[in-house]
């Protein structure tokens, strides 16, 4: 049996792909299914690569370890068999599990604590590592999480490290907890006493502007939280023996052999340096140090309960649904770069049961994570578009039913949540031929224009239009006609000076005309300043050559994107000298919005190309946002969102380029001035190389030589010089960008605080927005015959005939939950921005500021106002 397979491993890579898919069913087992004959194989080809290849297939194992977690199991007793025939290899494995773990600890690598603490329990499963060098490494981080979460001796502040490890030492349990408590039962029982312990003087996570749906904060107080809910599975695991059916344990099948194995020793690890006490700090501080720490150890997983937990955990254990979550998350993450193989684990993780529904939650729970998810949302949306095709019978039924499920609970999703199922919704239907059943969400157009569903429906709508044309989203709304009126404009320019046949030309369209001949005669922006000199601004005033030229340049660059960028890179400068302040930068936009009203996607990225080019400033773009034609959009539509976050995102964004800029510069300039250094020190070695010839001194070195290296020395110094020069202008650019982030975050929440504090105490009972019907959004249903009939590649056309109930939220209540969830989502997504200023902010903005706007603002930043 062997024979046969080990023919098919004669290349100089064979062992590594075994490694690979150990496991797997895949045809480098050459039709091997079982663990045991996967592991035999595997290990006899490793055998024959062992004198020839030892570091290589060392380095390698370990890094399959470390980057495939899910198969940690069959990695350990590779270990374990390797330990039977050379001790010091498995050594070797060990000492480095070690090294790895330490330093991930003082780097604070969060991914690589986690799998390496379980790879170091499994060892300890394979008769590998010595049971207590685990339990003692498990009380090193128990005494860490306990020291932080003590408020005198400790820093609260940082409870999230401390949960971090104390969630390292419970998801390993599933993995080692049954062989601890039969070799070492004392000790585990003191680990899980010293959990209880920690559990009990920690503070429950609140969280509140974290959360995906919006509860009352008496709600999210009363909830458990992660690491509670962890604790009670972990608790209800030892109950049942110990045993997790998620958990594969093939060592078993090799007890008797590894049993006879050397234990070795785990050597002690240390934790990273404890943070300094909070004591003497203010609530402002303790935030602002929770934040960097939340930051350092961020949330893994926001559970959704999208589906009713018997559609989840009905076939497994409680502990299974965190075993399979883990195992998700694992390759979303280290397969991150390759959707190919992400989906290929993704879809044959090694569990018994199936758990379509617990994958759809967990993409759906990183794809809507806050306060960032872990990557852009693209990559979730092919994730989940190659989940459909490799899973036809039953994944596509159960995504299409979480839609429908967060569709029906749209009004309590967080605004920027809401904005990222719109970008995901959008996208994954232009994958499928943009075919869904808009008939059963037709009712949506008898709702007031401001109902969240109705929005969903129109900004759906509105972002597939900008992935096809505007005629095949009409044909995809056919067998619900209503859905028309929401669909956006018909692309298309609204250019003020377009000459009609018959029709009298006017001075304003003559100039227009002229000024594009001008253009398309390619004269230059000093040619155009003049005429626009002489011919508008000293006869009609700047306002109207301000209309003309950017009415006309903009009509000119329509064609494409292409066009637009090459009019305003040659004639920026012309728009710039119409330009000078805040007052004309937001005429400019107004120009722009105007010339493409039917294009919001057009209008947002021309303000995007301005700002650029720093024809506009973010001063303008907020004024214009925040203009009372705008405001009043503030519930209808994203559109002045998205282009306050791209504005937003160019001002953080330079910031943050500038930095990586300086920190580079700055190693230049260390590198620049070694070689200077080098270069002088070998020209004045070679210029005191002297000999006496007839009682005087005479240089020995040759000519050529030293006019080499005095042109090296100047070309070294030239270098120094010209980095320190670079250093110093790239630090004047940051200077300048880090008042305008400033000045951004001031002109915004002024803005914000003004045009809410107007309209909340209109609809403001006793100091607070009325409560939403109460509802519990963790608890959704979903229709098992639903389920069935959904399949987004083959759908029926049948309607959803369930009653609906209508929208009763009043337009200006709306509106202030709307902004509010936008100032929420703005306050978390740039904190790191807004710390700095925040006791600045309190003065100037917050402290006469309505006290909901406030809430709002500091539950973005995390924590309670």
């Amino acid at each position: 049996m062997y024979d046969r397979g080990d023919r098919a491993y004669n290349g100089p890579s064979s062992w590594r792909m075994l490694l690979l898919r150990i496991g797997d069913k895949c045809s480098e087992y050459a039709g091997l299914s079982e663990a045991k004959e996967h592991i035999d194989a595997c290990f006899g080809v490793l055998s024959r690569e062992w004198e020839e290849s030892r570091d290589d297939i060392l380095m390698f194992l370990l890094q399959c370890a470390e980057q495939l977690p899910h198969k940690i199991p069959f990695y350990g007793v590779l270990v374990g068999l390797m330990n039977l025939e050379d001790e010091n290899m498995a050594k070797e494995v060990v000492e480095s599990t070690q090294n790895n773990l330490q330093a991930a600890l003082y780097s604070e690598d969060c991914i690589r604590i986690r799998v390496l603490l379980r790879f170091v329990s499994v060892l300890m499963c394979c008769k590998v590592v010595q049971p207590g060098s685990v339990v003692e490494t498990f009380e090193t981080l128990l005494s860490s999480a306990a020291t932080t979460v003590d408020e005198e001796a400790g820093n609260p502040a940082w409870q999230s490290r401390a949960d971090f490890y104390v969630s390292c030492i419970l998801f390993c349990l599933p993995w080692c907890g049954a062989e601890l408590v039969e070799q070492v039962p004392d000790e585990i029982d003191r680990v899980m006493a010293a959990v209880q312990s920690y559990l009990s003087i920690r503070k429950r996570c609140l969280d509140i502007g974290f959360q995906v749906f919006e509860r009352e904060e008496d709600d999210v107080i009363n909830k458990k939280d992660f690491l509670e809910d962890l604790w009670d599975r972990i608790q209800t695991f030892t109950n049942c023996g110990w045993k997790a059916d998620s958990v594969p344990r093939p060592y078993l099948l090799f007890e008797a052999q590894l049993v006879v194995g050397k234990v070795h020793d785990f050597g002690p690890v240390s934790c990273s340096d404890q943070p300094p006490s909070l004591s003497s700090l203010s609530a402002v501080s303790f935030g602002r140090e929770k934040h960097v720490a939340d930051l350092k150890y961020p949330r893994r997983l926001q559970r959704l309960n999208i589906f009713p937990a018997d559609k989840i955990e009905q076939i497994m254990q409680p502990i299974d649904r965190f075993i399979v979550e883990e195992y998700l998350l694992d390759v979303l993450f280290f397969f991150s770069g390759c959707r190919k193989e992400c989906t290929t684990y993704m879809a044959g993780l090694p569990v018994p049961f199936r758990y379509e529904y617990l994958m759809a939650e967990t993409i759906f729970s990183q794809l809507l994570l806050l306060p960032h998810a872990p990557f852009k949302p693209l990559y979730y949306t092919l994730v989940i578009i190659d989940l459909c095709k490799a899973l036809p019978g039953a994944f596509p039924s159960v995504i299409a039913s979480a839609v429908r499920t967060l569709f029906d609970k749209i009004e309590y999703l967080d605004m920027e949540c809401r904005s990222r199922l719109i970008f995901w919704f959008s996208h994954h239907l232009s994958n499928f031929r943009f075919v869904w059943p808009w008939e059963d969400w037709a009712f949506v157009i008898d709702h007031p224009k401001w109902s969240p569903q109705r929005i969903f429906v129109q900004e759906v709508l509105e972002k597939e239009v900008r992935l096809s044309y505007w005629d095949k989203i009409k044909q995809s709304v056919d067998h619900a006609n209503s859905l028309e009126q929401l669909l956006p404009p018909r692309g298309g320019t609204c250019f003020k000076f377009s000459t009609e046949e018959g029709k009298e030309i006017t001075s304003a369209q003559s100039l227009s005309s002229e000024l594009s001949g001008m253009v398309k005669g390619r004269k230059t922006s000093r040619e155009l300043s003049t005429w626009l000199e002489e011919k508008i601004v000293s006869v009609h005033g700047s306002r109207i050559a301000l209309e003309v030229v950017v009415q006309t340049l903009l009509h000119i660059g329509s064609k494409s994107f292409t066009h637009l960028t090459t009019v305003l890179e040659r004639y920026g400068r012309v728009i710039s000298s119409l330009c000078s302040d805040e007052e004309k930068q937001v005429a400019l936009i107004e120009e722009v919005s105007s010339f493409w009203t039917n294009n919001c996607q057009m209008t947002a990225m021309t303000i995007e190309r301005m700002m650029a080019y720093r024809l506009v400033s973010n001063l303008a773009i907020v004024a214009w946002v925040f203009s009372p034609a705008n405001v009043e959009q503030f519930h209808l539509s994203d559109h002045p969102w998205e282009i306050l976050r791209n504005a937003a995102n160019k001002t953080f964004n330079r910031i943050s380029d500038l930095r990586k800029d300086i920190a580079s510069i700055k190693k230049s300039i260390i590198s620049a001035d070694e070689s200077a250094l080098n270069a002088k020190q070998e020209l004045e070695a070679a210029e005191s190389k002297l000999e006496i010839v007839h009682g005087e001194p005479v240089q020995t070195e040759k000519p050529g030589r030293l006019k080499r290296l005095k042109a090296i020395s100047e070309k070294a110094n030239e270098q120094s010089v010209s980095a320190r020069e670079s250093l110093e202008a790239k630090e004047a650019l940051l200077a300048r960008a880090l008042e305008e982030n400033k000045a951004l975050l001031y002109s915004l929440y002024a803005n914000f605080s003004s045009v809410l504090s107007q309209r909340l105490e209109k609809v403001c009972v006793d100091g607070k927005l009325p409560v939403l019907e109460s509802t519990d959004v963790d608890e959704m249903r979903v229709d098992s015959e639903e389920q069935q009939k959904m399949q987004l590649d083959s759908l029926n056309g049948n309607s959803d005939n369930r009653t609906r109930k209508s929208y009763d939220v009043g337009e200006q209540e709306q509106w202030c939950r709307s902004t509010l969830g936008h100032v929420k989502a703005f306050s978390r997504q740039y904190a790191s921005e807004i710390w700095p200023h925040i006791d600045n902010l309190n003065k100037e903005v917050f402290q006469d500021a309505h006290p909901i706007f406030k809430k709002a603002v500091y539950a973005g930043l995390g924590v309670l106002s």
